[in-house]
């Protein structure tokens, strides 16, 4: 016996270490997998009739649910722009002319109605009509014509008492005249306010057939279902879809006689009254039972397959583990010989390999961090150093440059002012202050008194150009000077003015700088009386200083505009007005508290 079990041991012994694993494989978990799921396929048998059934009630409840959602969300919407008083104002005025509605359009009407369609994805489209004659038919509004007199769903609202309805019908497609859609919409009389009562209002929101279409194609693995109205008729199926180009009535719905030997379901789609007499009716498919045997067949046997492959690749990555690690080691000590310290990226795990590659690592990376330390590391310290010697050489040369424009500029005032050219000598002047003004302002915000005198250099300078050309004024409040306010945020208004506006026209011109608080706020306004600017290029121009986009010939004033929106919270107001041949005024105005807020930041309050 001793003998026996002595020898069964050695055979054990001498198997080799992967024949060992796959034995393991094949006993330990193949065999009980196959058991397992044998027993396992004949108890889900029974489960499964139950759970067809299970699954038939929520299949119809889940699509009844989705179609009354998707009607409910059209009332929904109904009812929110019934309570639109600015709608009802909009609707209800006499405008003078196509413009005046236009503009109208443009601002109040042209996104109220659209606006729940992106919200609301089963809407279709919103149209609001009404027998208001000075409204321009087109887009979400329309006037009552004979066409739509004559219509379908006109006629159904007519024939109806409900104060909502919710109705079925064909008519003539938009895009294509030639061809009939099915149209389910859902019609309210816009009646909430009665002081708006001047012109007859009328609501249409079509739902979009194809999401009730794909919720009962969605249901087909379960039921045939039937969306059948008030009437009993078909309005929708699986089979008939919303075909286009059918001039037929709905058809009846009538089970025939294989349906009649089925479990057919019938379910209202809602209470409320607006869907009173609807109805979803579901057929089972005849094949389910079958099916979901077949698919739990495969089910299992997929799983059982799944199971097998997944063992298997887990004994090829145990046995793989231990050589892939051996050649790794064995590899990177070569490297090592060949002056290359590369660490062993891998995970080396906890086990005695893994613990000669830890051992291996830390190694290498001792090695490497010495020679670093010694010679690498001072390199770096050199490159570091010539690099700010560099920057500093640099920084030293473009100081000069303007230190070199200054002292030129003040030895040609001395023989400018030594050979009395008094007028040179002013404009010298001025332009030596401006420069020093510009090298010399560190601070981003400067106080309006120093804006306005570093303005009024620029203007001196632009005068001595052009001579008798234009005039300027100042116009500053007094209590105004001391606050603060992005540098430079004038000059670029008055630049534009001289060169866009002044020097454009042949007579002399006026440039005006005022500043005033009023309503609370800090208006700055720069005018003048030269060319204009045209309403169209006025428009594109308005535009290009709001947008991104930093090209274009309005630079200066954008780069204003910008810095004013991010220095006070979007809560500047920029403005340019101009006319042709009179001039053009750009302003912009700054509220008081946050003036007083960023002085308080200023003081360190």
């Amino acid at each position: 016996m001793l003998k026996r079990r002595f020898k069964f041991r050695k055979i054990v012994n001498d198997i080799p270490l992967n024949y060992k694993f796959i034995l393991i494989y094949l006993i330990g978990v193949l065999l009980p997998i196959i058991i397992i799921n044998l027993v396992v396929m004949n108890r889900m048998s029974d489960l499964i009739k139950a759970r067809e059934q299970q699954n038939l009630e929520i299949s119809l409840e889940r699509a009844r649910k989705d179609i009354h959602d998707f009607m409910d969300g059209g009332v929904a919407v109904s009812h929110a722009l019934n309570t639109d008083k600015t709608l009802y104002e909009m609707m209800d005025r006499t405008y003078k002319s196509e413009v005046d509605f236009y503009e109208t359009f443009d601002e109040q009407l042209r996104n109220r109605v659209s606006s729940y369609i992106p919200v609301n994805n089963q809407l279709q489209r919103i149209g609001i009509y009404t027998n208001n004659p000075t409204i321009v038919s087109g887009g979400n509004y329309h006037v009552i014509d004979d066409e739509v007199r004559n219509s379908d769903w006109y006629r159904l609202w007519n024939e109806s008492s409900d104060p909502v309805l919710v109705a079925a019908y064909r008519a003539t497609e938009v895009s294509n005249r030639t061809s009939t859609v099915p149209y389910l919409s859902v019609i309210e009389e816009l009646d909430y306010f009665d002081v708006y009562d001047r012109y007859f209002k009328l609501l249409r929101i079509d739902i979009d057939l194809s999401k009730i279409y794909d919720v009962i194609v969605r249901e087909q693995k379960y039921l045939d279902l039937y969306l059948v109205n008030e009437h009993n008729e078909i309005i929708m199926s699986a089979e008939s879809g919303y075909q286009r180009e059918v001039t037929d009535n709905y058809p009846l719905f009538q089970l025939t006689g294989d349906q009649k030997d089925k479990d057919v379901r019938t379910v209202s789609i809602g209470t409320a009254r607006y869907v009173k007499g609807w109805k979803l009716v579901g057929v089972p498919q005849g094949k389910r039972v079958a099916k979901a045997m077949f698919e739990m067949q495969v089910s299992i046997g997929v799983l059982a397959a799944v199971i097998t492959l997944f063992t298997s690749v887990f004994i090829y990555i145990m046995l793989r583990s231990y050589n892939y690690r051996v050649k790794r080691l064995s590899r990177h000590m070569q490297k090592v010989t060949n002056e290359k310290f590369d660490l062993i990226r891998i995970d080396e795990g906890r086990d005695e390999i893994g613990g000669l590659i830890q051992n291996f690592n830390m190694m290498t990376a001792r090695i490497n961090s010495l020679i670093n330390n010694v010679y690498k590391l001072e390199i770096q310290k050199k490159s570091l150093e010539m690099e700010r010697v560099r920057a500093e050489l640099n920084f030293l040369q473009s100081q000069m440059n303007p230190h070199f424009l200054f002292n030129t500029l003040n030895a040609i005032l001395v023989v400018c002012t030594k050979y009395e050219y008094s007028e040179v000598t002013d404009i010298i002047k001025s332009l030596s202050k401006l420069l020093r003004r510009l090298l010399s302002w560190k601070e981003d915000l400067v106080t309006l008194e120093e804006e306005i005198l570093f303005t009024e250099m620029y203007l001196k300078i632009e005068k001595f150009r052009f001579r008798d050309k234009f005039e300027y004024r100042f116009d500053i409040s007094e209590d105004v000077l001391h606050y603060k306010i992005p540098k430079m945020s004038i000059q670029p208004l008055v630049e534009n003015s001289c060169k866009h506006g002044i020097q454009a026209v042949d007579e002399a011109g006026i440039i005006t700088i005022s500043a005033e608080l009023a309503d609370g706020r800090l208006r700055i306004a720069v005018s003048d009386n030269g060319k204009g600017i045209e309403p169209v290029k006025l428009r594109e121009m308005i535009l290009a200083v709001r947008s991104e986009n930093v090209s274009g010939n309005s630079i200066g004033i954008r780069n204003v505009y910008r810095r004013l929106e991010l220095y006070y919270d979007d809560l500047v107001r920029f403005d340019i007005v101009s006319q042709p041949n009179k001039g053009t005024e750009v302003s912009f105005e700054i509220p008081i508290k946050q003036l007083n807020q960023q002085e308080g930041l200023d003081k360190g309050e």
